[in-house]
């Protein structure tokens, strides 16, 4: 990494449970963590936003968020997020064909055509030579409600957020599933 992890007793102590958290549902302390708790009220004000986003109730279902988070973090080339987030997806999916198959989502038979546009939309967001166009707009108003595109809307920047941040300090992959690297050199845009 390109910025030093401190020891956990460093870390202000409204942060440690979280870290207490982390290694009791990962077995370990997620190095992200240990980075934004640099900036504890960064990392408070970050922690919370995540939750919100992948709570129990959203309305988008726990499959599609992580096919979501997925994709964003093979397109921003972080290592940390693609690892984690294969892994949750896998866990969710109940099956490895989704999380080996999303390099080339356009593709794949796998997913649903609710996925699919979903992921379109991923792309179009996530891609800086890309923008979402009307059209593109108007074909996610026939499949999700308003709410749900806000909801996905605020995930993908959520993660590109956080794959951005991990990617730019360099925070590596801690073992939890091993996936392929992206199809091809065009998802490195």
């Amino acid at each position: 990494m390109r910025i030093s992890e401190k020891p956990i007793k460093q870390y202000p102590f409204f942060i440690r449970p979280f870290f207490w958290k982390q290694k009791r549902k990962y077995g370990q302390v997620l190095k992200p963590g240990l980075l934004w708790g640099r900036s504890p009220w960064l990392f408070a004000t970050v922690a919370m936003l995540y939750g919100a986003l992948d709570r129990k109730s959203s309305p988008l279902s726990p499959v599609l968020r992580s096919l979501v988070t997925v994709r964003v973090s093979q397109i921003n080339w972080c290592e940390f997020c693609v690892d984690i987030n294969s892994n949750t997806l896998l866990t969710r999916a109940g099956a490895a064909e989704k999380v080996d198959e999303l390099k080339d989502w356009q593709t794949s038979k796998i997913y649903s055509d609710a996925e699919r546009l979903a992921l379109e939309y991923t792309d179009a967001v996530t891609y800086s030579d890309q923008q979402v166009s009307g059209e593109l707009m108007q074909r996610l108003k026939k499949t999700f409600s308003e709410d749900d595109i806000v909801e996905l809307t605020g995930l993908i920047a959520f993660q590109n957020l956080s794959s951005k941040f991990n990617a730019a300090l360099d925070v590596p992959a801690q073992g939890f599933c091993q996936v392929p690297p992206p199809a091809n050199a065009s998802d490195q845009t």
